[in-house]
């Protein structure tokens, strides 16, 4: 973690819950965030959310952020919810709610910590440059405890941490959990061809053959970004590709509207992409993409018209030449996609951290977690030794 300062003296600080992240004012949120922090920590983001009705009590997301301060100033805060349902929050603990429940105790409601509807991983605990880390942490977790206590959660999750935050909760009690999504990550290719040139021959080819069927069907392919997105109409289409994709789901879930569209595209739109699929001047498909100075994340896909191999072009090959032109590190797809593997993503560490409050249970679900995590871990560490993706370097 970041080197520690002067003891945080809890004489000295409360905490305080918001019952939205508009009760304190974007700069303060804002100051906390350190220099590798993701746009989905950003006040604008978790703003959106919440003022356009996405994240709230009536959509099973209660806002119960926790803020520490001293005299006046926010210090540190990690944005935090109830939650009567593992619905959108990517936490993939049904096997630990359907153990829970099968021994005839409940496993909701949970605090979560975490962002609504957004598995990428980044900071959790947000604690102002300069000040001691480990003793906000603390706070921090203190409170979330009485908090769950107070509403009667089964469990205190923190979802999608950084690894060494996940590691520094372990110490003060937590129990870490591991699980893994596909991230493309930049081996400092010069361009794209360098990229494919790591492929095995016949799958060079396919890949080549793939991204060349968006040419031969008419389709071309461009990326929006920056003041441009302020245009309400490019936030409607991000909305209606979005939906046009759910819809056809019957796992789909209509978690975004429109008013959420509209108001990060008004906050944020120089940490928002628009990848816009066109053919004869009208839209065919898009993928609404969020940046930060050295990462890509890949949100939302939509097509209204089906096309072979358009979702890889629109999702995956152009945004990934668009990263390789651009010098970012990474791009991060999102949650599942085994189809990512052959296209040049590699499994990637996610971590979480879960504290259980049913006394008859917790021994138990804290000893699986144990054994399951080490488990999984070497599991990464084997595919990153044995990957079939690339080509052996010499």
């Amino acid at each position: 973690m970041r080197p520690a300062s002067p003891r945080v003296n809890q004489d000295r600080v409360q905490v305080r819950l918001l019952g939205a992240v508009a009760d304190v004012p974007r700069e303060r949120w804002n100051a906390l965030l350190a220099p590798d922090a993701t746009p989905f920590v950003d006040w604008r983001w978790l703003e959106a959310l919440e003022g356009s009705g996405c994240a709230s009590a009536e959509s099973g997301w209660r806002p119960r952020h926790l803020a520490l301060f001293r005299g006046g100033e926010l210090v540190a805060a990690s944005p935090a919810y109830l939650k009567e349902d593992s619905d959108g929050d990517f936490a993939r603990d049904f096997d630990l709610a359907d153990a829970v429940e099968r021994a005839g105790r409940p496993y909701y409601p949970k605090l979560v910590v975490g962002v609504p509807f957004t598995p990428v991983t980044g900071r959790r605990l947000l604690v102002r440059p300069g000040e001691d880390w480990n003793g906000c942490a603390e706070a921090l977790l203190d409170a979330a405890r009485e908090l769950a206590r107070r509403e009667g959660c089964s469990t205190l999750q923190i979802l999608f941490p950084l690894e060494e935050e996940a590691r520094a909760l372990a110490a003060l009690g937590l129990s870490p959990r591991v699980s893994h999504q596909y991230h493309w990550l930049n081996a400092g290719y010069g361009s794209y061809d360098d990229f494919l040139a790591r492929f095995p021959s016949k799958r060079r080819h396919a890949l080549r053959r793939e991204r060349a069927a968006a040419a031969g069907q008419g389709v071309t392919i461009r990326t929006l970004r920056g003041e441009g997105l302020r245009d309400r109409r490019l936030a409607r289409a991000a909305h209606d590709l979005h939906r046009a994709t759910v819809d056809k789901l019957l796992w789909g879930r209509r978690w975004l509207n429109e008013r959420f569209y509209e108001r990060v595209f008004e906050a944020m739109p120089e940490r928002l992409e628009l990848v816009l699929a066109e053919r004869g001047g009208r839209l065919v498909a898009g993928a609404f993409n969020v940046s930060s100075e050295q990462r890509l994340y890949g949100r939302y896909w939509g097509a209204f018209e089906e096309l072979p191999f358009l979702h890889f072009n629109v999702c995956y090959y152009h945004s990934i030449d668009d990263c390789i032109r651009r010098g970012l590190t990474a791009f991060e797809g999102g949650a599942g996609g085994e189809h990512k593997l052959s296209r040049g993503f590699l499994p990637a560490a996610t971590w979480s951290a879960h504290e259980f409050y049913d006394q008859r249970l917790a021994g138990a679900l804290e000893g699986h977690l144990a054994r399951e995590t080490p488990e999984r871990l070497a599991a990464l560490a084997r595919f990153a030794e044995e990957s079939p993706v690339f080509k052996r370097l010499a």
